[in-house]
């Protein structure tokens, strides 16, 4: 869920196609968009206007950003001379593949390479027990910046390390239901390594150079339920910082300054009542309200559904035998749009659906919002800083492992054989028209402080994220080679941060250009307590926590039917 990517491999394809638009395509795209002369002309949404671009096509990457300075030079040799404990990280976190919420060891194992760097580890952040923040000072008076660690794999990507074709890793056999176990198809494992490394050699050669500085890196739970992030921005514990940095595992070595969409998570629940499927008649299928909510919402796509908007469901439960008539069924949807006011639209219609369904099923519905995020506030300037550090750097070293690897994934996929990106992407502005794509929790964040995102090559050309292919990956000779090229670019970049105060200056002053006479507010609803689940005992004593938090409330409510048959009318009398 986490799909910045899309916004990396959009910039790698604008690099092939060039980033020149015609009056024509525009107006093609803005057609395309649902876009009228009197929309055009209409007040426009905040969030989505402070992630407007105008930027010309002929617009050329500036040079002379980055710097290079001994700070650099420490930060750099520093991953170099441990790229081992890197990678190292990395594959462990892998082996774990611990699911969003219940990543026990992968959070231990990443808060203990920064406690061996010098960092101070505190667990439970924003409530969450395996959520930490990991804090270095060096002297006082210097910027106070972020990095962004996410661990938390997929359900059903198993995959077994290096192997070309589908192999899953852990099969769960079930004569009914055969099914896979998790795995990182979204290179989490990388992630957090990654982000830990370049927290950690800016830390070092902070401390090595004398350079004031705090560095904070927060280990987020649950980014692929888009949960973590968004409740923590609303407890403020991003505050205080003067620039976040993040970056996400991809097709395509690029950055850039185009927007995610906002997104609205949403679990309906149906209630009727069990009954012998033998002997139907007056049971009430919660399963049938779940098909007909399913079916009704695909007939919003025509009139409903721009193409910035995305809509997606699958049912988390919908019975166990067919001779049991389900009485508890739930359908969850992702909703997506260019803006949270574009998602509450399309999620009351959403909405209006299941209260159809349920109506025509007999059966009752209730519904929670899982999470709540808003569309990416863009940073040109800080990308345009990462983006030079990316260029002097150079591409993730991938060996001839990594290239033959990619070719056999691509192969088994039936894409062509071009292996991994081996270049660093152009910087290119964005469509002109926003058409869509992947959200992410890092976007609460942005509108809270300045950050900047890229994307490091781990996955295949023409390959996607949430596939089995990237968790063949992830740690595999690809990913080892994206977790240490991204370290680079993103720990390249905070020291120039740290070194440049002006090159800062720069980019808050950018930050409140954008925000002014916008007022970030969570997308979260009143009173919303995140989805938690109570930790083995190890792990609280090993992190020093206690169970609940004080933010929740333990045990969660019950859901439970009280609904009754159905009617059939009076009895009808006995022919004669």
């Amino acid at each position: 869920m986490c799909d910045l990517h899309d916004q990396h491999e959009h910039n790698a394809a604008l690099m092939a196609s060039g980033p020149q638009l015609s009056r024509r395509r525009i107006m093609q795209l803005l057609g395309a968009a649902g876009v009228t002369a009197a929309a055009v002309t209409a007040d426009a949404d905040p969030a989505s206007a402070a992630a407007d671009d105008t930027t010309p096509a002929s617009y050329q990457a500036p040079e002379g950003l980055a710097e290079d300075s001994p700070a650099k030079s420490s930060a750099l040799a520093w991953i170099t001379s441990n790229t081992s404990r890197i990678t190292g990280l990395n594959a462990e976190i892998w082996e774990h593949a611990e699911l969003s919420l219940r990543e026990w060891n992968s959070s231990l194992a990443e808060a203990g390479f920064l406690e061996r760097a010098g960092f101070d580890v505190k667990f439970g952040t924003a409530g969450f027990p395996t959520a930490f923040t990991a804090t270095f000072t060096q002297g006082s008076g210097g910027p106070v910046l972020g990095f962004s660690g996410e661990y938390d794999a997929l359900p059903g990507l198993s995959q077994n390390k290096g192997v070309g074709h589908h192999d899953p890793r852990e099969y769960v056999h079930d004569p009914f239901a055969p099914s896979y176990g998790p795995g990182h198809g979204c290179g989490h494992s990388a992630l957090g390594t990654a982000a830990a490394a370049a927290a950690a050699a800016v830390a070092q050669a902070a401390k090595k150079h004398k350079l004031p500085v705090t560095v904070k890196f927060f280990g987020s739970t649950a980014e692929e339920t888009l949960i973590g992030k968004t409740y923590a921005v609303s407890k403020g514990v991003y505050e205080g910082l003067d620039a976040f940095l993040d970056w996400h595992p991809s097709t395509a070595n690029a950055t850039g300054w185009g927007s995610t969409t906002a997104m609205t998570a949403v679990t309906f629940t149906f209630l009727g009542v069990a009954g012998h499927g033998g002997t139907p008649l007056g049971n009430k299928s919660a399963l049938d309200a779940a098909v007909m909510m399913a079916t009704m919402s695909e007939f919003l796509r025509e009139e409903n559904l721009a193409p910035s908007g995305r809509l997606h469901w699958v049912i988390n439960n919908g019975g166990d035998i067919p001779n049991v008539t389900p009485e508890i069924a739930e359908i969850s949807y992702y909703v997506r749009e260019s803006s949270p006011a574009r998602v509450q639209v399309l999620l009351d219609k959403v909405v209006a659906v299941s209260e159809a369904a349920a109506k025509a099923s007999q059966t009752k519905v209730g519904h929670r919002i899982t999470s709540a995020c808003w569309n990416q506030l863009p940073s040109k300037s800080f990308a345009e800083l990462l983006h030079e550090n990316m260029r002097q750097i150079g591409p993730p070293e991938f060996p001839d492992e990594a290239h033959r690897l990619a070719k056999e994934l691509q192969e088994s996929l039936g894409l062509p054989q071009q292996g991994m990106h081996a270049k660093i992407g152009e910087l290119t502005p964005p469509n002109p028209v926003f058409l869509g794509g992947g959200s992410t929790d890092v976007a609460d964040i942005s509108w809270n402080v300045p950050t900047v995102s890229m994307g490091a090559a781990l996955a295949p050309i023409g390959t996607k994220m949430h596939t089995w292919s990237t968790a063949a990956c992830a740690a595999a000779a690809p990913g080892q080679a994206a977790v240490v090229a991204a370290a680079r670019y993103l720990a390249a970049t905070a020291v120039d941060l740290i070194t440049q105060p002006a090159r800062l200056k720069a980019i808050k002053d950018e930050f409140g250009e954008r925000t002014k006479g916008v007022r970030w507010k969570t997308a979260l609803p009143a009173g919303y307590e995140p989805p938690m689940y109570e930790p083995p005992a190890w792990f609280l004593k090993k992190t020093g926590q206690k169970w609940p938090p004080e933010n929740i409330t333990w045990p969660p409510q019950r859901i439970v039917s009280q609904e009754k048959f159905s009617s059939l009318g009076p009895e009808p009398a006995p022919q004669t």
